[in-house]
């Protein structure tokens, strides 16, 4: 039996790395699938050394202060890649992590692939000399990182983007509607405020109080509450604002991006969810000073959204830090929902995406991509 160990560290590659292992059992490959996972890898058959919860740390500051949570767990993969040796170490996204587990597993002898790729063209560009040096393949998941990683030599595979096979619309507007007593006949303005703690507790009273503002008959206000993060605190937050007409979604997170008039959505791989949905949308980012400071001087792209990156375009508001407060959200919002020729136009920009992305299909190519390292 082929031993593959994965590190997946946050929500998202939790469900990427899913079904690719999905796509593993499906042709019945006899692989032992172990390390760092989530609930979705495991209900495929992996087995999470531990506690998921403690990985979705995000922010430069915040790392800092978990450092000995990460040192620990680093010590003990280095245990493990030692004493129980793996064929193969798959590495999802992650990467404060992830690149340091790299040249650890490389400089063992141990085959690397990583999959979805640090984004070296934004920031840190020396991790692409370091997924020269000690990975044997790359499967990137954006068109443009697979000419930029053969500059470097670097062995990769463009695979497509995990999202567009995950993306399904399983029930009708009325029927989501009456299973969340919404009311089909009134503009939906959803906000998502991330799948961490910290980022819910950035962003949500930000959103409560532009819900205040935004008051009115003819709207109805969604607010997406994430399986990972605390039900009791969300739940707290909610309570304590006192808001009427406030409805609190679990799940059926594409349907809600899908029947929305439009949404208020934090920087991350939702973005790029509700992009490939096609509703129109506002992108927020905050994070603490320090993080910000930090940040600020070391990206070096203008734009955050995967969308707007894709496009090469600023079609989707972005509100950053100090531009990300109730009244510049609000008015965003409704700059869309009152502009007929502005929500055509980003509707007719969101729907060139889905071709820029091209129709491969991730799980199936990154699934060859490790079969065949581990047959050569």
């Amino acid at each position: 039996m082929k031993k593959i160990f994965w590190i997946a560290g946050e929500s998202s590659g939790d469900l990427h790395s899913s079904i690719v292992l999905r796509e593993l059992k499906r042709r019945a490959e006899n692989f032992k699938n172990y390390g760092i996972g989530g609930y979705k890898m495991q209900a495929e058959g992996f087995e999470a050394l531990f506690a998921f919860q403690r990985f979705a740390v995000m922010g430069f500051w915040e790392v800092i202060k978990h450092l000995p949570f990460f040192w620990n767990v680093e010590r003990t993969i280095r245990k493990i890649l030692k004493n129980d040796k793996p064929d193969l170490v798959v590495l999802v996204d992650y990467p404060g992590m992830n690149m340091r587990i790299a040249k650890i597993a490389y400089e063992m002898g141990i085959k690397v692939l990583y999959y979805i790729c640090p984004q070296f063209w934004a920031w840190k560009h020396g991790r692409v000399n370091q997924l020269a040096e000690n990975t044997n393949h790359v499967a990137c998941i954006l068109p443009f990182e697979k000419d930029l990683l053969d500059i470097h030599r670097i062995n990769s595979t463009y695979v497509g983007h995990p999202i567009a096979e995950e993306i399904e619309i399983n029930i009708s507007k009325d029927k989501f509607a009456d299973f969340f007593g919404l009311d089909p006949n009134k503009k939906w303005i959803t906000f998502l405020p991330g799948s961490r703690n910290i980022e819910m507790q950035k962003n949500l009273p930000i959103f409560l109080n532009t819900i205040r503002l935004m008051q009115s008959d003819d709207f109805q206000f969604i607010i997406s509450r994430a399986n990972t993060v605390s039900k009791n605190l969300f739940d707290d937050m909610i309570s304590k604002s006192k808001l009427k007409n406030v409805f609190i979604v679990d799940g059926y997170n594409y349907e809600m991006m899908k029947y929305s008039e439009v949404l208020a959505v934090t920087s991350g791989t939702a973005t790029l969810e509700t992009a490939l949905v096609g509703t129109p949308f506002v992108i927020v980012y905050s994070t603490s000073p320090i993080s910000y400071y930090i940040a600020k001087n070391i990206i070096k792209i203008r734009r955050i959204g995967l969308p707007n990156i894709i496009l090469e375009e600023d079609v989707i508001p972005e509100l950053i830090q100090k531009d990300f407060s109730p009244e510049i959200l609000k008015e965003n919002l409704i700059q869309i929902i009152d502009s007929p020729e502005k929500y055509r136009m980003i509707e007719d920009k969101l729907s060139e995406i889905g071709n820029l992305l091209g129709d491969k299909i991730a799980s199936q190519e990154t699934a060859d991509i490790i079969v065949r390292i581990l047959s050569e």
